[in-house]
């Protein structure tokens, strides 16, 4: 990884790569939300008025829904992964088993992703966002330990 001045940046290529992974899923959820709510019937219009999220569970399949949900979930646990692996670069330890580590997270996180927005088979789901927890569990402490 060749950062200008930025010894410890490799961790912030999976950065990189989760965050255009989130971008896929923008562009997934809209490609099979707009249309099903065109068949559905729903006035987007209408949709601010009340609990977005409720009203369109009630009205779309699930399937199209699961790709809304998991949208909204990769702007929960990995803020936090934003975070550790941006502490982990500018202390300069993102090189090595920090950057390795966020290798695993990211490919546990799209794994998560494609599980939740294709089969959405729950025990799997917890399976991957568990080690994916781990993952991130294991890139702070190294944050922790880099800056104590």
């Amino acid at each position: 990884m060749s950062v200008p001045g930025m010894v410890g940046a490799a961790v912030l290529q999976p950065v990189a790569a989760l965050l255009v992974w989130t971008m896929v899923m923008w562009v997934w959820m809209y490609a099979t939300r707009l249309p099903a709510m065109a068949r559905a019937g729903v006035d987007p219009a209408a949709l601010g008025r009340g609990d977005t999220a409720r009203t369109l569970d009630a009205a779309l399949p699930a399937e199209v829904q699961w790709k809304a949900h998991n949208y909204n979930h990769l702007h929960e646990a990995p803020t936090l992964f934003y975070a550790v692996a941006l502490l982990l670069a500018f202390t300069g330890y993102g090189d090595g088993l920090s950057a390795w580590l966020g290798w695993a997270y990211v490919a546990l996180r799209v794994a998560h992703s494609l599980v939740q927005a294709t089969v959405n088979r729950v025990p799997l789901r917890f399976a991957l966002f568990a080690l994916s927890t781990l993952v991130l569990m294991a890139l702070i402490a190294r944050a922790v330990a880099a800056v104590f």
